[in-house]
């Protein structure tokens, strides 16, 4: 398993375009400079009134698919 880490400041706006359809991934870059693309919906437990903040580590097996997203720091 390969984790991933990555800083995360979505304002709700911005979440609301994935929830609504018009987006479906998240483009960031990792702590280690890596860029990463993500599916959007995997961050649905982590919104709130204000969006999405803080640092999340995202693990996926060793082909790359999804296996967990863990919010680590506020």
């Amino acid at each position: 398993m390969k984790k991933i880490v990555v800083d995360l400041n979505i304002s709700t706006e911005q979440y609301l375009r994935w929830y609504q359809g018009s987006a479906k991934t998240v483009t960031t870059q990792a702590l280690d400079g890596r860029r990463v693309c993500f599916p959007a919906n995997i961050l649905q437990p982590y919104v709130t009134h204000s969006g999405i903040k803080g640092r999340f580590a995202i693990s996926f097996d060793l082909k790359g698919k999804f296996l967990a997203i863990d919010k680590i720091q506020s």
